[in-house]
Formats: C-alpha cells, sequence, structure tokens
C-alpha cells in the first residue's frame, strides 16, 4: 500500500492525509499515479470525462494504462481538489521548464537534427541550411492527447421510483462521478431523492409532474451549501420557468424516459455530458 501524505486544502488551509490507490497492473503488478507533491492541489470546479483519468505506466512491465485521477475531498470545508501527478517521460513539458533539447535562450537549435525531424543541412534543417532566422520556434508544443474513449451506457428499465433512482446513479458514475451515494430504504413515489458524491449534488424526481422553479433552486443552494456541482433528473420534464432559471444558474437538467436513457435538456448539461457522449 501507498504511503500516506498530507494535502493542504486550497481553500481552507487545512491538511488532510491522502494514500494514492493502488491498481493492478495486466501482468499482476500493483501500479499507483506518481503524485507531484511539489505542485499545489486544484480545486475541482467543473469534473469533465478527461479530467477523470491519468495515464501510469508500470514499473514492471512498462504498459501504461489510464487510472483514475487522484482526488480528495476536504474533511474541513468539504473541497474537492485534484492532486497533481508527474506526466509520463516524453509526454509533457512542465510549466516554466527550458525548451527542447540542444535550444538556446535566443530560439536556435544547436543539436544536429531539425525541428521536422530531418538531419541537419537536409530540407527539415531550417535554420541550420541558411533559411530565414527564427523559422524555428523555441518551443512547439505537443499535440494534444486523444480523449479517452467512453463506453456507451446502459439504460435500465425504469418501473418504479426506485429505478429512476438507480438509473440517476448509473448514469451519474458513467459521466465519471464516484462513490455516487443513494439513500437507504424505498423511495418516496411523491418525494424526490437525493444523491451525493465528492463534489456533487444531485436531485431525482421520479414524479409525474414536471420539476418546478422552486426545486431548481433548492438544488442549486444545496450544490452551494456543499460547493460541488448540482444536477436535476426528472421523468416528466420541467416547467418553462423552471428550464429558464437552471439556464441562469448553470444547473444541468436531465430528462429520463422509462427506457432509462437520461437525456441532457439544456446546454449546462450538454456540457457534463461532453463530446463523447
Amino acid at each position: 500500500m501507498a504511503e500516506a501524505v498530507p494535502v493542504r486544502c486550497p481553500a481552507c488551509l487545512r491538511e488532510n492525509g491522502y494514500t494514492a490507490p493502488v491498481f493492478p497492473c495486466a501482468c499482476g503488478s500493483p501500479v499507483h499515479p506518481p503524485l507531484d507533491l511539489a505542485a499545489p492541489p486544484v480545486p475541482l470546479t467543473h469534473r469533465t470525462w478527461s479530467d477523470t483519468w491519468v495515464t501510469v505506466r508500470c514499473t514492471t512491465c512498462g504498459r501504461e494504462s489510464e487510472w483514475p485521477h487522484p482526488e480528495l475531498g476536504c474533511g474541513a470545508c468539504g473541497t474537492v481538489v485534484l492532486i497533481p501527478v508527474h506526466p509520463l517521460e516524453g509526454t509533457a513539458t512542465p510549466a516554466g521548464a527550458a525548451g527542447p533539447v540542444g535550444t538556446t535562450a535566443a530560439g536556435a537549435r544547436t543539436d544536429p537534427v531539425g525541428a521536422g525531424g530531418g538531419p541537419a543541412g537536409g530540407p527539415a534543417g531550417g535554420a541550420a541550411t541558411g533559411g530565414p532566422p527564427g523559422a524555428h520556434p523555441a518551443h512547439i508544443p505537443p499535440p494534444p492527447a486523444a480523449p479517452v474513449p467512453r463506453p456507451a451506457f446502459r439504460p435500465v428499465t425504469i418501473r418504479t421510483a426506485r429505478d429512476a433512482v438507480a438509473t440517476a446513479a448509473l448514469y451519474l458514475r458513467w459521466l465519471g462521478f464516484r462513490d455516487v451515494r443513494q439513500p437507504d430504504g424505498r423511495p418516496i413515489p411523491a418525494a424526490t431523492v437525493d444523491l451525493r458524491a465528492p463534489g456533487l449534488v444531485a436531485q431525482v424526481d421520479p414524479t409525474t409532474a414536471p420539476a418546478g422553479l422552486r426545486a431548481v433552486e433548492c438544488v442549486w443552494l444545496n450544490g452551494l451549501t456543499a460547493s460541488a456541482t448540482s444536477v436535476y433528473f426528472s421523468l416528466a420534464g420541467y416547467t418553462e420557468e423552471a428550464r429558464a432559471r437552471a439556464d441562469d444558474l448553470g444547473i444541468p437538467l436531465f430528462v429520463m424516459d422509462l427506457t432509462g436513457m437520461p437525456q441532457p435538456v439544456n446546454d449546462p448539461a450538454d456540457t457534463l455530458v461532453g463530446p463523447d457522449a
């Protein structure tokens, strides 16, 4: 098991103990994300699919795999932070670091290979072949990493209020929220049900009446109190006032049909789902 390390919350400055999770590599060896304790933790104000994963290399077989990005919820104020990890060698250049190997402060290359990969004096040699000054910038950023593909969501047929709550919880986990907690006991058909996760407050309305303005404002206040993202699920849709207010507050709204497939109904919901849906 990895050793516990102190992580200071950037919001309240309290130190929290954190132990990096250990995952099994395909070869059977344990791996864990290499924490960068020299970098400050970053508050998680909006969760995206790409922020949820980090590439980790197994020190035994060299295999690179995607594992959940380390994050921690502060025990004092509830702020959720992402804990920085060391990037894999050759995948990123730390901010403030020097340019590529063999690049001088003026941006001229001193190594025998041009920026385009050609040998010195070849067509890709640029300035080395008498090309115009500044033909090679001091730093060429690497292309963005390909996003991690999201598997298709598997809906569950909704027959009862309990099915609606379970479907919303499954969908939130599919979006990348971990440790989604459902209330104990059977949901009351005439009442909404809360779902909670680190950085998340969600409300599920299994009734047959459209969710109104007050319901949207209540989930927004709950999220504001918990410093978390607020999300609303409804079986019967929303009133016009509720949708307009949700757009003003940035509350993602989803509607669920009886097949169990939640659908975003406003721009904040489309943003939360992202392009991989």
